[in-house]
């Protein structure tokens, strides 16, 4: 009997070691591959041949790393920009830790926890940013952070880059909006680690789990700054993030804006600049990062002037909040997330406002990479994208369904709500913004 136990304890060993050795291969090679990826020319924005669960898995209004280079840095951009933090060349990655930590958080917490509550990154704004300068006087900005189960250094250091460099007087609040978290260290440790932050940081836990689009609106629903300021629990603010988005919006109460949001390597956490790019999609309803035409930054501002966006990545953005509440918030009906960031960039064009991206406003973004298949996630934001089509494509759906039949006969609910919306805000037609602001799309229509 005690050689049958030895023997059972010994294959299951050799199996536990064989499936870790495994991972560690993907993880490693996925990570090689994308830095790969850097040194080759970029793939084509249009390519539809991926499907959408693709997208799903990565995650909507999820920060890919962008696929194209507008321009290149100068010599003293690249001195300044230069990554600052590199893996050993003894790191293991044979470490069970290791593995843990991505397939539970997406990326790698042995580093993370090792960066502790708080760092130093490096300013990757162009040099011109420098020489602008903003009114004292702007309005208040709440920052609204929802989490569900987020990794606890990853948080922190997101609430701490905000408070450290953030002017406090331009600061109303941080409301924090934990989704139902199930983690520890989310609960009496966050509670006590936030205590440094009192009055200014509100902490709402909510009693179910109501996924990003409702936890965001009841974030949004207890916040008293002029504008609402939303970011993913996973990034890192960079210098004079704020006031560039703030400014903006003071010219235009109607203007919608993103900062230029770099990228933060899931494997070895480095903060990396991004180039100037504005966000777009495809007829899959796919998020892409695309090339800003040269013409756009031609002008007396050069690459530092706004760009205007057809569509935002959804994660962070900053808006007016009364204007957020006037055109409708968000689509309430939609579960958990994904394709809110979509529905809401076309009823913002649709219905009289703008859109930009603001490359002197950098904000740092965890590139979380997730293997795990969500069959519940998958319905949602196939729900969700249904919901957004029959709402505001038009005769435009049927490209949609003709790519994806299968989509045609899926229930979506009850949009009469949102559909009144539209009407009672004097809204376009999706013609027009495929004429006026996004005319590529439309060109791509009759080549797949």
């Amino acid at each position: 009997m005690r050689n049958v136990i030895i023997q059972c304890l010994l294959y299951g060993s050799l199996t536990f070691g064989i499936w870790t050795v495994l991972l560690f291969i993907y993880f490693y090679h996925n990570h090689v591959s994308n830095w790969q990826k850097k040194t080759q020319e970029p793939t084509s924005t249009w390519s539809l041949d991926k499907k959408l669960q693709q997208q799903i898995i990565h995650g909507s209004g999820k920060i890919p790393r962008p696929h194209v280079r507008v321009q290149r840095p100068n010599k003293d951009e690249t001195k300044e920009q230069r990554p600052f933090l590199k893996l050993d060349k003894d790191f293991n990655y044979t470490d069970p830790e290791l593995v843990h930590g991505f397939l539970k958080y997406g990326f790698n917490t042995i580093i993370s926890k090792s960066l502790g509550n708080e760092r130093h990154v490096p300013d990757t704004r162009n040099k011109m940013c420098c020489n602008k300068h903003y009114p004292t006087k702007l309005p208040t900005a709440s920052i609204v952070i929802c989490f569900h189960n987020e990794e606890f250094n990853a948080l922190f250091r997101t609430v701490s880059s905000v408070m450290k460099l953030t002017p406090h007087h331009i600061l109303e609040e941080i409301i924090l909006v934990d989704d139902m978290s199930e983690f520890d260290d989310l609960k009496e440790k966050l509670d006590y680690h936030l205590e440094i932050f009192r009055g200014k940081v509100k902490l709402i836990r909510n009693k179910k789990r109501e996924g990003l689009i409702r936890a965001r609106l009841i974030g949004a629903s207890r916040a008293s700054g002029d504008v609402l300021v939303f970011l993913d629990s996973h990034c890192e603010v960079n210098k004079v993030w704020l006031e560039p988005l703030l400014y903006a919006i003071t010219k235009d109460r109607k203007m919608v804006v993103c900062p230029l949001i770099d990228v933060i390597d899931y494997m070895t956490l480095e903060y990396q600049p991004s180039p100037v790019v504005r966000g777009a999609f495809n007829w899959y309803l796919q998020f892409k990062w695309d090339n800003v035409f040269s013409y756009e930054m031609d002008g007396p501002e050069g690459p530092t002037g706004p760009i205007r966006s057809p569509a935002m990545a959804g994660g962070i953005f900053a808006i007016k909040r009364h204007y957020f509440n006037e055109i409708g918030q968000y689509d309430k009906g939609m579960s958990l997330w994904g394709g809110e960031n979509l529905e809401l960039s076309l009823r913002i064009w649709m219905c009289g406002g703008q859109l930009f991206i603001l490359p002197c406003s950098r904000v740092g973004h965890i590139n979380k990479q997730h293997i795990l298949n969500q069959p519940a996630v998958i319905k949602a934001v196939t729900y969700n994208y249904l919901r957004l089509v029959h709402v505001w494509l038009d005769e435009y759906k049927e490209q949609v369904f003709l790519r994806r039949p299968g989509l045609r006969y899926i229930p979506y609910g009850n949009i009469s709500e949102r559909v009144e919306l539209r009407k009672r805000l004097g809204c376009k037609s999706f013609q027009w913004y495929l004429d006026t602001i996004f005319p590529e799309l439309e060109a791509s229509k009759g080549t797949h």
